[in-house]
Protein backbone atom coordinates (compact mmCIF):
# COMPACT_ATOMS: atom_id res chain seq x y z
CA UNK A 1 0.00 0.00 0.00
CA UNK A 2 1.23 3.15 -1.19
CA UNK A 3 -0.18 5.20 0.87
CA UNK A 4 0.57 4.47 4.94
CA UNK A 5 -3.00 4.35 6.09
CA UNK A 6 -2.30 0.94 6.96
CA UNK A 7 -0.66 2.42 9.72
CA UNK A 8 -3.71 4.51 11.22
CA UNK A 9 -5.89 4.16 13.98
CA UNK A 10 -9.00 3.27 12.84
CA UNK A 11 -11.33 5.42 10.59
CA UNK A 12 -13.39 7.54 12.78
CA UNK A 13 -10.35 8.34 15.24
CA UNK A 14 -9.35 11.80 16.26
CA UNK A 15 -5.94 12.57 14.35
CA UNK A 16 -4.47 16.07 14.48
CA UNK A 17 -2.65 17.02 11.30
CA UNK A 18 -0.06 20.05 11.30
CA UNK A 19 -1.04 22.20 8.19
CA UNK A 20 1.55 24.52 7.10
CA UNK A 21 -0.41 25.46 3.96
CA UNK A 22 1.21 23.28 1.71
CA UNK A 23 0.38 20.59 -0.69
CA UNK A 24 2.11 17.85 1.45
CA UNK A 25 0.25 18.61 4.73
CA UNK A 26 -2.98 19.79 2.66
CA UNK A 27 -2.87 16.41 1.10
CA UNK A 28 -2.64 14.77 4.24
CA UNK A 29 -5.51 16.37 5.56
CA UNK A 30 -7.65 15.92 2.73
CA UNK A 31 -6.36 12.19 2.60
CA UNK A 32 -7.52 11.12 5.99
CA UNK A 33 -10.78 12.86 5.97
CA UNK A 34 -11.72 11.38 3.21
CA UNK A 35 -10.71 8.02 4.43
CA UNK A 36 -13.30 8.58 7.66
CA UNK A 37 -10.94 9.95 10.20
CA UNK A 38 -11.99 12.96 12.48
CA UNK A 39 -9.16 15.60 11.29
CA UNK A 40 -8.72 18.84 13.04
CA UNK A 41 -6.22 21.34 11.19
CA UNK A 42 -3.52 22.97 12.96
CA UNK A 43 -1.54 25.74 11.68
CA UNK A 44 1.28 27.65 13.92
CA UNK A 45 2.05 30.92 13.72
CA UNK A 46 5.55 31.33 14.28
CA UNK A 47 6.57 34.77 14.29
CA UNK A 48 5.09 37.87 13.67
CA UNK A 49 2.33 38.21 10.43
CA UNK A 50 3.95 41.35 9.18
CA UNK A 51 7.35 39.79 8.39
CA UNK A 52 6.08 37.45 5.90
CA UNK A 53 3.14 39.40 3.91
CA UNK A 54 3.95 38.76 0.39
CA UNK A 55 6.98 36.41 0.77
CA UNK A 56 6.40 33.24 -1.59
CA UNK A 57 8.73 29.95 -0.42
CA UNK A 58 8.39 29.99 3.30
CA UNK A 59 6.52 27.58 4.97
CA UNK A 60 5.28 30.12 7.72
CA UNK A 61 4.51 32.84 6.37
CA UNK A 62 1.23 34.59 6.61
CA UNK A 63 -0.09 33.93 3.09
CA UNK A 64 0.51 30.20 4.45
CA UNK A 65 -1.84 30.19 6.80
CA UNK A 66 -4.57 31.70 4.97
CA UNK A 67 -3.65 28.89 1.94
CA UNK A 68 -4.16 26.40 4.79
CA UNK A 69 -7.42 27.84 5.90
CA UNK A 70 -8.89 27.42 2.14
CA UNK A 71 -7.80 23.78 1.96
CA UNK A 72 -9.90 22.63 5.60
CA UNK A 73 -12.96 24.91 4.26
CA UNK A 74 -12.81 22.63 1.25
CA UNK A 75 -12.16 19.84 2.42
CA UNK A 76 -14.52 20.46 5.77
CA UNK A 77 -12.83 20.28 8.83
CA UNK A 78 -12.01 22.59 11.53
CA UNK A 79 -9.11 24.25 11.50
CA UNK A 80 -6.97 26.12 14.12
CA UNK A 81 -4.71 28.70 14.32
CA UNK A 82 -2.11 28.67 17.36
CA UNK A 83 0.08 31.39 18.53
CA UNK A 84 3.28 29.47 19.21
CA UNK A 85 5.61 32.68 18.27
CA UNK A 86 7.20 33.06 21.50
CA UNK A 87 8.08 28.89 22.13
CA UNK A 88 9.56 29.09 18.11
CA UNK A 89 12.04 32.60 19.05
CA UNK A 90 13.08 31.06 22.45
CA UNK A 91 13.62 27.04 20.81
CA UNK A 92 14.70 28.15 17.67
CA UNK A 93 15.73 31.69 16.15
CA UNK A 94 17.75 32.33 19.63
CA UNK A 95 19.69 28.74 19.13
CA UNK A 96 19.86 29.79 15.42
CA UNK A 97 21.88 33.18 16.59
CA UNK A 98 23.89 31.36 19.33
CA UNK A 99 25.15 28.48 17.41
CA UNK A 100 26.26 31.21 14.60
CA UNK A 101 27.96 32.82 17.42
CA UNK A 102 30.00 30.05 18.66
CA UNK A 103 31.04 29.32 14.98
CA UNK A 104 28.72 26.59 13.98
CA UNK A 105 26.44 26.14 10.96
CA UNK A 106 22.78 25.09 12.44
CA UNK A 107 19.73 23.47 11.17
CA UNK A 108 17.11 25.46 12.53
CA UNK A 109 14.41 22.96 10.47
CA UNK A 110 15.89 20.24 12.46
CA UNK A 111 15.31 21.98 15.53
CA UNK A 112 11.95 23.14 14.97
CA UNK A 113 10.68 19.55 14.86
CA UNK A 114 12.62 18.76 18.07
CA UNK A 115 10.92 21.25 19.78
CA UNK A 116 7.84 22.91 18.73
CA UNK A 117 6.05 20.79 16.30
CA UNK A 118 7.19 17.22 17.72
CA UNK A 119 7.11 18.09 21.67
CA UNK A 120 4.68 21.15 21.78
CA UNK A 121 2.45 20.54 18.85
CA UNK A 122 2.03 16.98 20.02
CA UNK A 123 1.76 17.61 23.38
CA UNK A 124 -1.42 20.06 22.03
CA UNK A 125 -2.67 17.37 19.64
CA UNK A 126 -2.83 14.51 22.80
CA UNK A 127 -4.76 17.61 24.75
CA UNK A 128 -7.74 17.43 22.18
CA UNK A 129 -8.03 13.81 22.36
CA UNK A 130 -6.27 12.96 19.42
CA UNK A 131 -5.33 9.37 18.36
CA UNK A 132 -2.42 10.70 16.38
CA UNK A 133 -0.66 13.36 15.27
CA UNK A 134 -0.06 13.53 11.30
CA UNK A 135 2.43 15.13 9.11
CA UNK A 136 3.24 15.71 5.90
CA UNK A 137 7.13 14.70 6.06
CA UNK A 138 8.34 12.07 3.45
CA UNK A 139 9.65 9.63 5.64
CA UNK A 140 7.97 6.38 6.78
CA UNK A 141 7.09 4.64 9.97
CA UNK A 142 7.62 1.04 9.60
CA UNK A 143 6.32 -1.34 12.23
CA UNK A 144 9.39 -3.24 13.60
CA UNK A 145 9.93 -6.28 16.34
CA UNK A 146 10.28 -3.62 19.27
CA UNK A 147 7.81 -0.90 17.85
CA UNK A 148 7.57 1.43 15.14
CA UNK A 149 10.74 2.36 13.20
CA UNK A 150 11.86 5.54 11.22
CA UNK A 151 12.80 4.70 7.45
CA UNK A 152 13.51 6.68 4.67
CA UNK A 153 10.96 8.08 2.20
CA UNK A 154 10.21 5.76 -0.64
CA UNK A 155 11.13 8.67 -3.02
CA UNK A 156 14.58 9.13 -2.39
CA UNK A 157 14.77 13.06 -3.98
CA UNK A 158 12.17 14.14 -0.98
CA UNK A 159 13.43 12.12 1.49
CA UNK A 160 13.50 14.11 5.09
CA UNK A 161 14.83 11.45 6.88
CA UNK A 162 17.46 13.38 7.74
CA UNK A 163 15.96 16.43 9.08
CA UNK A 164 13.88 13.93 11.62
CA UNK A 165 16.83 12.16 13.27
CA UNK A 166 15.34 13.88 16.95
CA UNK A 167 12.38 12.67 16.79
CA UNK A 168 12.05 9.98 19.94
CA UNK A 169 10.70 7.05 20.24
CA UNK A 170 7.96 7.70 22.37
CA UNK A 171 6.99 10.41 19.76
CA UNK A 172 6.91 8.10 17.18
CA UNK A 173 4.21 5.94 18.61
CA UNK A 174 1.87 8.90 18.35
CA UNK A 175 3.05 10.38 15.01
CA UNK A 176 2.27 8.97 11.65
CA UNK A 177 3.77 10.36 7.61
CA UNK A 178 0.86 9.09 5.26
CA UNK A 179 3.15 10.20 2.28
CA UNK A 180 6.18 8.55 2.86
CA UNK A 181 5.63 5.89 0.05
CA UNK A 182 4.76 8.62 -2.45
CA UNK A 183 6.83 10.54 -4.81
CA UNK A 184 6.29 13.84 -5.25
CA UNK A 185 4.23 13.86 -8.61
CA UNK A 186 1.92 10.98 -7.01
CA UNK A 187 1.30 13.89 -4.23
CA UNK A 188 0.51 16.40 -6.37
CA UNK A 189 -2.00 14.33 -8.32
CA UNK A 190 -3.60 13.67 -5.37
CA UNK A 191 -3.81 17.14 -4.57
CA UNK A 192 -5.66 17.88 -7.84
CA UNK A 193 -8.37 14.99 -7.54
CA UNK A 194 -8.94 16.15 -4.11
CA UNK A 195 -9.82 19.74 -5.44
CA UNK A 196 -7.15 21.32 -3.21
CA UNK A 197 -6.89 25.36 -3.92
CA UNK A 198 -2.78 24.47 -3.20
CA UNK A 199 -2.63 21.80 -5.72
CA UNK A 200 -0.34 24.03 -7.78
CA UNK A 201 1.80 25.87 -4.65
CA UNK A 202 5.57 25.77 -5.21
CA UNK A 203 7.32 23.84 -2.46
CA UNK A 204 9.11 26.23 0.38
CA UNK A 205 12.68 26.65 -0.21
CA UNK A 206 13.75 29.01 2.26
CA UNK A 207 14.23 29.26 6.17
CA UNK A 208 11.04 30.24 7.20
CA UNK A 209 11.98 33.16 9.25
CA UNK A 210 15.29 34.06 7.19
CA UNK A 211 13.95 36.02 4.25
CA UNK A 212 16.00 35.58 1.23
CA UNK A 213 18.50 33.41 2.49
CA UNK A 214 20.18 36.56 4.04
CA UNK A 215 20.42 34.39 7.59
CA UNK A 216 23.60 36.80 8.22
CA UNK A 217 21.12 39.98 8.82
CA UNK A 218 19.58 38.02 11.67
CA UNK A 219 22.04 36.90 13.51
CA UNK A 220 23.74 40.28 13.62
CA UNK A 221 19.89 41.92 14.52
CA UNK A 222 19.97 39.26 17.61
CA UNK A 223 23.68 39.29 18.30
CA UNK A 224 25.37 42.18 17.30
CA UNK A 225 29.11 40.86 18.09
CA UNK A 226 28.19 38.28 15.03
CA UNK A 227 29.54 41.27 12.88
CA UNK A 228 32.17 42.15 14.97
CA UNK A 229 35.88 42.23 12.59
CA UNK A 230 38.52 40.36 12.80
CA UNK A 231 41.58 38.73 10.96
CA UNK A 232 41.60 35.80 8.46
CA UNK A 233 44.58 34.00 9.18
CA UNK A 234 46.16 30.72 7.25
CA UNK A 235 47.19 27.85 8.91
CA UNK A 236 50.52 29.01 10.37
CA UNK A 237 48.58 31.92 11.87
CA UNK A 238 49.66 34.65 9.02
CA UNK A 239 47.65 37.39 8.41
CA UNK A 240 45.90 37.32 4.80
CA UNK A 241 43.23 40.11 5.32
CA UNK A 242 40.17 40.91 7.77
CA UNK A 243 36.61 40.13 7.53
CA UNK A 244 33.18 41.99 8.95
CA UNK A 245 32.16 39.21 11.04
CA UNK A 246 32.32 35.28 11.66
CA UNK A 247 28.88 34.85 11.25
CA UNK A 248 29.68 35.53 7.28
CA UNK A 249 31.81 32.58 6.65
CA UNK A 250 30.82 28.57 6.88
CA UNK A 251 33.11 25.38 7.59
CA UNK A 252 34.21 24.59 3.68
CA UNK A 253 33.51 27.77 2.31
CA UNK A 254 35.89 28.58 -0.82
CA UNK A 255 34.01 31.61 -2.64
CA UNK A 256 33.82 35.13 -1.12
CA UNK A 257 36.84 34.86 1.56
CA UNK A 258 38.06 38.30 0.43
CA UNK A 259 41.61 37.44 -0.03
CA UNK A 260 41.82 36.37 -3.66
CA UNK A 261 41.35 32.16 -2.84
CA UNK A 262 45.01 31.09 -2.95
CA UNK A 263 48.05 30.62 -1.15
CA UNK A 264 52.09 31.25 -2.53
CA UNK A 265 51.51 28.13 -4.01
CA UNK A 266 48.40 29.19 -5.95
CA UNK A 267 46.41 26.35 -4.04
CA UNK A 268 42.80 27.55 -4.09
CA UNK A 269 42.02 28.04 -0.58
CA UNK A 270 39.37 27.16 1.79
CA UNK A 271 38.01 28.01 5.44
CA UNK A 272 38.75 25.07 7.76
CA UNK A 273 38.44 26.73 11.12
CA UNK A 274 36.49 29.50 13.02
CA UNK A 275 37.48 30.80 16.24
CA UNK A 276 34.51 32.78 17.59
CA UNK A 277 36.32 33.72 20.94
CA UNK A 278 39.03 35.48 19.19
CA UNK A 279 36.99 36.62 16.12
CA UNK A 280 39.48 35.02 13.16
CA UNK A 281 38.40 32.95 10.52
CA UNK A 282 41.11 30.49 9.72
CA UNK A 283 41.64 29.52 5.81
CA UNK A 284 44.05 26.36 4.36
CA UNK A 285 44.12 24.27 1.60
CA UNK A 286 41.56 21.86 0.98
CA UNK A 287 43.48 18.90 2.76
CA UNK A 288 43.48 20.51 5.78
CA UNK A 289 39.48 19.91 5.57
CA UNK A 290 40.09 16.59 5.95
CA UNK A 291 38.46 14.55 9.28
CA UNK A 292 37.88 10.99 10.03
CA UNK A 293 36.69 11.25 13.94
CA UNK A 294 33.61 13.31 14.63
CA UNK A 295 32.07 14.25 18.47
CA UNK A 296 28.42 14.48 18.56
CA UNK A 297 26.42 15.28 21.65
CA UNK A 298 22.45 15.68 21.84
CA UNK A 299 22.81 12.04 20.42
CA UNK A 300 18.61 10.46 20.08
CA UNK A 301 18.93 6.91 19.59
CA UNK A 302 16.35 4.47 17.38
CA UNK A 303 17.92 1.31 17.25
CA UNK A 304 17.46 -1.61 19.87
CA UNK A 305 18.97 -0.48 23.26
CA UNK A 306 21.61 2.41 23.25
CA UNK A 307 24.51 3.03 21.37
CA UNK A 308 26.93 0.59 21.65
CA UNK A 309 30.05 1.14 23.65
CA UNK A 310 32.06 -1.09 21.51
CA UNK A 311 30.69 0.32 18.52
CA UNK A 312 28.47 -0.52 15.74
CA UNK A 313 29.54 -0.34 11.93
CA UNK A 314 26.62 1.67 9.96
CA UNK A 315 26.42 4.36 7.41
CA UNK A 316 26.43 8.09 8.25
CA UNK A 317 25.05 11.21 6.38
CA UNK A 318 27.31 14.39 7.69
CA UNK A 319 24.68 16.88 5.49
CA UNK A 320 21.23 16.29 4.16
CA UNK A 321 22.31 16.36 0.81
CA UNK A 322 24.99 14.05 1.02
CA UNK A 323 25.42 10.33 0.28
CA UNK A 324 25.36 8.31 3.12
CA UNK A 325 29.15 7.02 4.11
CA UNK A 326 30.51 3.84 5.99
CA UNK A 327 31.64 4.61 9.59
CA UNK A 328 31.55 2.93 13.12
CA UNK A 329 29.86 4.95 15.62
CA UNK A 330 30.50 4.39 19.89
CA UNK A 331 28.82 6.04 22.50
CA UNK A 332 31.03 8.31 25.13
CA UNK A 333 28.65 8.68 27.27
CA UNK A 334 25.00 9.13 28.47
CA UNK A 335 24.22 11.85 25.25
CA UNK A 336 27.33 11.55 23.17
CA UNK A 337 29.03 9.40 20.32
CA UNK A 338 32.25 9.05 18.79
CA UNK A 339 32.21 8.51 14.64
CA UNK A 340 34.60 6.86 13.12
CA UNK A 341 34.69 7.29 9.34
CA UNK A 342 35.79 4.58 6.73
CA UNK A 343 37.27 7.49 4.85
CA UNK A 344 38.32 11.21 5.62
CA UNK A 345 35.26 13.77 4.70
CA UNK A 346 35.97 17.19 4.03
CA UNK A 347 34.43 19.98 4.91
CA UNK A 348 32.44 18.54 8.20
CA UNK A 349 30.85 22.15 10.09
CA UNK A 350 30.08 21.79 14.11
CA UNK A 351 26.28 22.26 14.16
CA UNK A 352 24.98 20.56 11.48
CA UNK A 353 23.94 16.92 12.10
CA UNK A 354 25.30 13.35 11.78
CA UNK A 355 22.44 10.72 10.81
CA UNK A 356 22.88 7.05 11.68
CA UNK A 357 21.43 4.37 9.29
CA UNK A 358 20.71 0.83 9.01
CA UNK A 359 19.36 0.27 5.05
CA UNK A 360 16.89 2.39 4.73
CA UNK A 361 16.24 2.80 8.65
CA UNK A 362 17.20 5.67 10.63
CA UNK A 363 19.44 4.66 14.03
CA UNK A 364 19.22 8.05 15.26
CA UNK A 365 21.70 10.69 14.93
CA UNK A 366 23.66 13.79 17.21
CA UNK A 367 24.76 17.34 16.50
CA UNK A 368 27.90 17.61 15.34
CA UNK A 369 30.32 19.51 17.91
CA UNK A 370 34.06 18.45 16.61
CA UNK A 371 35.53 17.00 13.49
CA UNK A 372 39.48 15.89 13.65
CA UNK A 373 41.73 13.89 12.13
Amino acid sequence: MPLELHSMPAPGARVVVAMSGGVDSSVTAGLLAEAGYDVVGITLQLYDHGVAIGRKGACCAGRDIHDARAVADRIGIPHYVLDYESRFRESVIEDFADSYLRGETPIPCVRCNQTVKFRDLLATARDLGAAALATGHYVQRVAGADGPELHRAADPTKDQSYFLFATTADQLEYLRFPLGGLAKAETRALAERLALPVAAKPDSQDICFVPDGGYAGIVEKLRPEAGDPGEIVDLDGRVLGRHDGIVNYTIGQRRGLGIGGRTDSTEPLYVVRLEPDVRRVVVGPRAALACDRIALDEVNWLGEGAVPVDGRWAEVKLRSTMAPVGATVRATGPCGAEVILDEPAFGVSPGQACVVYDGARVLGGGWIRRARH
